[in-house]
Order: structure tokens, then C-alpha cells, then sequence
């Protein structure tokens, strides 16, 4: 089904970039979309075929792109919308790649910010698979034979490696099994859950400052497009992931409707949100340029996820290193303490 067409990130910037420099150059839509189709295949293929078959019968991009709601969210369908009512489709596209572009560089930085914790834990599972594989059976072997009284934490080594070495395959199965039911746990209990992760310490404080860096950058591009400020927040809604903060927009679409500037929104939420966010937001809204207000804000707090990633991973290194040399020294002493047993045993005698 069309309905089920994703597209990568990269693959949206190509599609947008280049429909926007064709028709800057003149070049009318609908032969702008067969040129693109000629040098495309797959789900890229497939949704020029779809906008072509639309546009000879002369319906809206938007329309038919809507029909793609895993490839073009909301706010590109809406922005797109306003454009071709307003006659600046070629700017609005290259507005919007853009705007995707800073987006998938913006998460860039934190997928490379949890590169390092995630390597050490690649490494820490990896030597723990060899011990339990490779140096334990050995090591149990020669403690059954000579029938030494093993303590509580090689006990649960040798356990442990029993049924890694000897019952792998009902292991797969359970593990199979858990994973499947941690799956069905987050899908029925998702908002619950994200809730937890994102009360931790520093993780709140790094997710509130990338909701608040994706709701002011998509809030400047739905403004500068010509959408009114009501539809731009209902839209934004979307765009953030943590529920206090999709309350927060929609408080202020509230405000607004009833006819009270956006920042008085924003007020009522100022223990939640920078004072500078506030600040900006009231001097945009005075001197009528609140989209390039919504900008300034996205750069600034673009900076503040920076440095909260930095300080974030500076406090995360020193504790999975010592959580790691902890929890393998343990089992090298639980490994090093029978055979020092069995040593004062012979030294006995």
C-alpha cells in the first residue's frame, strides 16, 4: 500500500532540493516530476508516479503527497499547502530541505554523542561472552574434579555459563521471548514509559532543549510560509515528544485563540522554559518579526543541546569505565578467589 511508503531523510532532501531548483529554473511541475522520475527507483519511483498520475488530472502536490503520511508529515504537507495557495512553491521547497537538512544534523549530534557509551557497552557484553564461553567452562571443569567449596559469586558464573554453553538454544528462545514482551510492554505503555527515561537527570534537561530547538525551527518555517500562528502550533504539536510539552503548545494555541499574544502562553509555562525564550518570543511579537525571533531561539538552544550532549557524555564516560572495570574485576576475583582457596588447601598439607 502507498500509505506505507517511508523515505529516508536523504531521500526527502533530494526530492524537495531538486523539485525546488527545477522550478526555479522555470521548468513547469509536471515536467519537472518526469525528468526526476527518469533517474529514480523504488519508493522515490514510486511517489513521482503518484504525483505525476495527479497532476495531469490537476490536482494539488500537497494532496497527493498527503497521501504518503509516512513519508511527508504535517507540517511539509501544510507548508507545501500554503505555498501553492500563495504562489511561492520553489521557495517554500527550498525552505523546507533546509529545514530537513538541520534537522537530520541535528540529530546527528546526538547519535554521535552516544556512539562511546554504547561501544563500551559492545565491549563490556563482549568480554563477559568470553568468560562465560571460553573460561569458565574450563575453570569449573577442574573445581567439580577436585571438589572445592566454590563461593556464592563463581556459583553464579559457573550457573551462568552452564546455560550459555549447554541450553543456548531454549536461552535464544527466552531471550526471544522477553524482548518480545518488553516490545508489547512499550507499545501499550509508551507514554509511561518515555515519561521515566525522560525524568531521569540530564536526559529531562537534554530533551526538553531538543523539543524546544524542533518546535521553534518547524514554528519559524510554518511562519514564514504565511500560516497563521494558531495553525502553526496546532501543527507543532506533533513535532515534540514529551507530553508536558505538546501541553505547552497547545496552551498557547489556547491563549492565542482567545485573543492573547503568544508569549503570554509561553508566561504561564516560565518555570519550564529559558527566560530567553520568553524574552525573544515578546520582542518578536512587538516589533512583528516572531518568525525571525523563532530562529534566533532554534540556534541558541541548537548550541544549548551541544553543550548538554558534552556534559551529558563527560558524566557518563567516568561512570559506565568504572561500572565496567567493577563488574569485571568481580568476576576475575570470583574466578581468582577458589584457586587461592585450593592453593592454601595444598599449602595445608
Amino acid at each position: 500500500m502507498i500509505s506505507n511508503i517511508t523515505l529516508s531523510s536523504g531521500e526527502k532532501i533530494s526530492l524537495i532540493s531538486n523539485l525546488s531548483t527545477m522550478l526555479t529554473a522555470g521548468i513547469p511541475i509536471l515536467d519537472a516530476v518526469n525528468s526526476l522520475m527518469e533517474d529514480t527507483k523504488g519508493h522515490l519511483r514510486q511517489i513521482f508516479e503518484t504525483l505525476r498520475d495527479d497532476l495531469m488530472p490537476g490536482k494539488h502536490i500537497h494532496d497527493s503527497l498527503a497521501t504518503f503520511p509516512k513519508a511527508f508529515d504535517k507540517v511539509t504537507i501544510n507548508l507545501i499547502k500554503a505555498s501553492e495557495e500563495a504562489g511561492t512553491l520553489e521557495v517554500t521547497l527550498k525552505d523546507l530541505a533546509d529545514h530537513i537538512q538541520k534537522e537530520v544534523e541535528f540529530y546527528d549530534k546526538v547519535k554521535f554523542a552516544l556512539i562511546y557509551p554504547v561501544f563500551i557497552m559492545i565491549i563490556f557484553v563482549a568480554v563477559l561472552l568470553v568468560i562465560l564461553i571460553f573460561v569458565i567452562p574450563k575453570i569449573s571443569t577442574v573445581f567439580s574434579r577436585l571438589r572445592v567449596e566454590l563461593p556464592l559469586p563463581t556459583k553464579i558464573l559457573v550457573f551462568s555459563s552452564n546455560i550459555l554453553v549447554n541450553h543456548t538454544l531454549p536461552l535464544i528462545i527466552g531471550i526471544v521471548a522477553f524482548t518480545a514482551l518488553l516490545v508489547l510492554i512499550y507499545r501499550v505503555r509508551k507514554q509511561f514509559i518515555l515519561n521515566l527515561v525522560f525524568s531521569l537527570p540530564l536526559v529531562s534537561q537534554l530533551i526538553q532543549e531538543i523539543d524546544l530547538t524542533r518546535f521553534t525551527r518547524s514554528l519559524h518555517l510554518l511562519l514564514s510560509s504565511g500560516l497563521p500562528i494558531a495553525v502553526a502550533l496546532e501543527l507543532c504539536q506533533d513535532v515534540v515528544v514529551k507530553k508536558s510539552m505538546s501541553n505547552l503548545i497547545a496552551h498557547s494555541r489556547e491563549m492565542v485563540v482567545s485573543g492573547h499574544p503568544f508569549s503570554a502562553g509561553l508566561r504561564d509555562n516560565k518555570l519550564k522554559l529559558p527566560s530567553i525564550v520568553i524574552k525573544l518570543t515578546e520582542a518578536g511579537e512587538k516589533s512583528g518579526t516572531l518568525d525571525k525571533s523563532m530562529q534566533d531561539i532554534s540556534t541558541y538552544l541548537d548550541y544549548q543541546v551541544s553543550n548538554t550532549l558534552k556534559t551529558l557524555t563527560a558524566a557518563l564516560e567516568p561512570v559506565m569505565l568504572l561500572v565496567v572495570g567493577l563488574s569485571v574485576g568481580g568476576m576475575m576475583m570470583a574466578i581468582i578467589a577458589p584457586i587461592y582457596g585450593l592453593i592454601g588447601q595444598v599449602g595445608g598439607r
